[in-house]
Parts: structure tokens; sequence; C-alpha cells
């Protein structure tokens, strides 16, 4: 693939692309460029304007690799990286060694980033010629309070092209449809571990079991869900308007055989649909209010 058709994008994108592209190549020099990668849609337009900008010898994608890691993520990560002809490293994370990440805080995506940057320091980046590495953090998630994972991100003196640009989740989707990516268009995906409420343990156990009823789900065509842990009972999410069809008799009973099979004995449907951030957001206001 040829990253970036820049000449079909507006000028004002045009104008980002180009600030991004300069940024990069100012911050790596004549070294090579880490890129923490998802397959989400961020870390993926990151990834094909670090490719357009240093060319893909000189851009390396870091796949975390830990039980918070959905198979079916670490797949459409590896398409996502083919289609931009970006090369894939993966990497094993240990976040659920740390007894600060398995309790679970509002700030557990700290821990989690910390670990991941610390070791793709540690284990990569003299093996890789690494000058920097970035993430694709935007300029909407600069200005949230319940996305510690920047903290770690600055102690590491990761780069966020994305935000530094003022590139916001609107113009993120719409350079990733410009670059004709696979994930243009693929819902926010959080880690696992955004299953389970604030103060529960995060286990191995517990990730498993989301990831099964989840890719359960996924299967019967239900792109957009997340199965919330609580204990025996899983609660769905899904988008506003699917909540009726997910209850309705086409799907209830599959819908219950696919969460029941990965451990769950009860299955409630939120009616409230896709929630980002709602376990979150409401320690970090009481906090911060």
């Amino acid at each position: 693939m040829t990253v970036g058709h820049v000449a079909d994008l507006a000028p004002a994108d045009t104008a980002v692309v180009d600030r991004v592209a300069a940024g990069l190549v100012a911050a790596v020099g004549a070294g090579r460029l880490g890129v923490a990668f998802s397959g989400g849609v961020d870390s993926s337009v990151l990834l094909a304007l670090a490719v357009h900008a240093l060319g893909a010898a000189r851009v390396v994608a870091v796949l975390g690799v830990s039980p918070s890691l959905a198979d079916d993520e670490r797949r459409a990560a590896h398409d996502v990286a083919r289609v931009i002809g970006a090369p894939v490293v993966e990497v094993r994370t240990a976040e659920g060694d740390d007894p600060d990440y398995r309790r679970n805080g509002p700030d557990r995506c700290y821990f989690c980033k910390r670990e991941l940057f610390a070791t793709i320091d540690r284990a990569l980046a003299q093996a890789h010629g690494l000058t920097a590495v970035a993430y694709g953090e935007n300029a909407d998630d600069a200005r949230r309070p319940d996305r510690p994972g920047s903290r770690a991100a600055s102690e590491h003196a990761v780069l966020r092209p994305l935000a530094e640009a003022g590139l916001d989740k609107a113009a993120v989707r719409r350079l990733a449809r410009a670059f004709a990516l696979p994930s243009a268009d693929k819902p926010a995906s959080p880690c696992l571990a955004s299953r389970i409420p604030h103060h529960e343990e995060v286990t191995p156990e517990k990730l498993a079991q989301v990831d099964r009823a989840e890719s359960a789900l996924r299967r019967l065509g239900l792109g957009d869900v997340r199965v919330r842990h609580h204990g025996d009972v899983a609660r769905l999410e899904v988008p506003v308007e699917d909540v009726a069809a997910v209850a309705g008799a086409a799907l209830r009973e599959e819908v219950l055989r696919a969460v029941r099979s990965a451990g769950f004995r009860f299955v409630a449907v939120d009616l409230a649909g896709i929630q980002s951030g709602a376990f979150t957001l409401p320690l970090v206001s009481a906090r911060h209010g």
C-alpha cells in the first residue's frame, strides 16, 4: 500500500499531515521510530503517518501482548499493519504481575502503559535501533480526565504526535478513510480489563471469560459489544439501536448461549447502550470535583 493519498485530503488535513511528518522526521533523525500499536484507529493512523513520513524500513509497530488483549484484536492488528506495510514486533508485557494494576483503581491504565513503555525501552529500543517511541493519543483523549496512561507516556518521553497536531477523533477517522485503512470505521475497543469494575481485581480468568463471551457475540453479528464482568452476571453493552435486537426472539437464545458458555450464569442487557468510561469517569470526577 502507498500510505496516504495526501492530495485527496482537505487543505487543513493536508497541513496537519505535513506537520506531523515534519515533527516525526525531526524527532527521529536518521534513526527508527517505534509505534505503540493496538490496531485501533488512532494507532493505525499514527503508524500510517509514520510510514508516510519515514518509510516502512524506519518504523516498527510494537504490539503489547498480554491477557488483556483480545485474540480477535491481536489478529486484526496484524491485518492493519500488513495493509500499511509496517513490520510488527510483539512484546510480552507483564502488567498482571503488578499488584497496583491488579487492584484495578481508576489509574489502572497508568500501570499498564508504564509496563508497556518500560518493556519497549528494555527489550526493543536497542535491538531495533529505536530513536523514539510514539503512541496514538489524540486531542480528545488529551482533554479527558480518565486517561492516566498519558502520565506514563510523559515519564518515558513517549511522543504523542496526533494530540500535539490537534487531531481529534473526527480528524483521525477522516485520515483513516483517506488512507483506506481497515480500521477506519472500527468501533473503539478498550482493553479487556476495562470490562471489570474498578476496585475488583483484574485476573487472567476474568479477562479470558470476557474475551470468550465477546468473541462469541461478534460471531453472532454484534460488531460493537462490551461484556461487563459483574461476577456471575454479564452486563452487555451494545449500541442503543441494537438493544431491541439482542433481546428479541431471533437472537435472545443465541446470546444467552454464547455468554453462558463463557462461564456467566446471568445475562443482562444495559438499556443505556455503549458507555465509554462509565466505570472510570464518576470516580475521576469525584476526585477532581
